[in-house]
């Protein structure tokens, strides 16, 4: 048994001696251990160069946002541009649109005077030309009636054109023995500002019918003087004694009256020319018949 124990114990010595020797051999040196600490450090000083060279990437990416909004902007100019332009000049009414246009003035309830008219307004001058045409939808009739005097006004947005009658119960006439108007209207062409235009003629006779009858003409032109005429077409006017507000027998104007003077006058002369003809027809058989003597 003694034998047995020292046996152990010898062994267990020489195995804590291995042991001992064997720890000395792993323990590293003392210089090499800072060598792994030198290549610990270096690989933490690369990690922040790594994350420095992403942030300009990101810095790159916000530039473009700008670009986008700059190209709206000369979208919103060429807008308002369109929107603030300037509009054209007005030009002459153009002459197709006459109009017969009705106006009437009232003496209380009864009605004084009665115009069925389309009106125009002509310039003829070495600085301008055109035509001013009076539109009835746009025009506004006033004027008044006394015993032996009446008065018409056609009111429009460039002016307004007046008619003076007057009553001859002496001579049982009517008829009107003053015109003016007035217009602001630009007869050259585009650029020009409107121009004022003022006639008035006081020595007129025009229109002249019977009382109680209606005054009718198909066309009439009146000079104003200064290159202004105003031409009046399918007129048929009448002043005092209306009745039942109708127009009165109509009295044409010379130029509607020429076509039937005309064809009394062709025909009184060819009446004149055929007894001519027979008058000298029988003179010159009494000779034949004188000429001959009997035996």
């Amino acid at each position: 048994m003694k034998t047995a124990v020292l046996i152990c114990l010898a062994c267990c010595a020489l195995s804590a001696l291995s042991l001992a020797g064997d720890s000395k051999k792993n323990d590293p040196s003392s210089s090499m251990a800072p060598a792994k600490q030198f290549t610990a450090a270096s690989t933490t000083t690369k990690a922040p160069t790594t994350t420095t060279t992403k942030a300009p990437n990101t810095t790159t990416t916000t530039t473009k946002a700008p670009t986008t909004t700059t190209t709206k902007a000369p979208n919103t100019t060429t807008t308002t541009t369109t929107t603030t332009a300037a509009p054209p000049a007005p030009s002459p009414t153009p002459p197709t649109n006459l109009t017969v246009g009705n106006y009437n003035v009232t003496n209380g309830k009864q009605i004084c005077l009665m115009a069925h008219m389309a009106l125009q307004i002509k310039l003829v001058s070495n600085e301008a030309n055109g035509i001013f045409i009076v539109q009835p939808k746009d025009t506004n009739a006033k004027g008044t009636c006394d015993k032996t005097t009446a008065n018409l006004t056609l009111t429009f947005k460039e002016g307004n054109i007046t008619f003076l009658f007057n009553k001859s119960v002496a001579n049982n006439t009517v008829y009107v023995g003053a015109l003016s108007f007035s217009l602001s209207y630009p007869f050259m062409k585009t650029g020009k500002v409107a121009k004022p235009y003022n006639a008035k003629n006081v020595s007129t006779h025009l229109f002249p019918t019977k009382i109680g009858h209606s005054y009718s003409c198909k066309n009439e032109t009146i000079f104003m003087g200064s290159g202004l005429y105003l031409e009046v077409s399918q007129n048929q006017i009448q002043a005092f004694n209306i009745t039942k507000d109708t127009f009165g027998s109509p009295d044409l104007c010379p130029a509607d009256q020429s076509n039937y003077k005309i064809a009394i006058a062709v025909g009184v002369t060819l009446l004149i020319l055929v007894v001519i003809v027979v008058v000298v027809y029988l003179l010159s058989r009494r000779k034949r018949t004188s000429g001959y003597q009997s035996l």
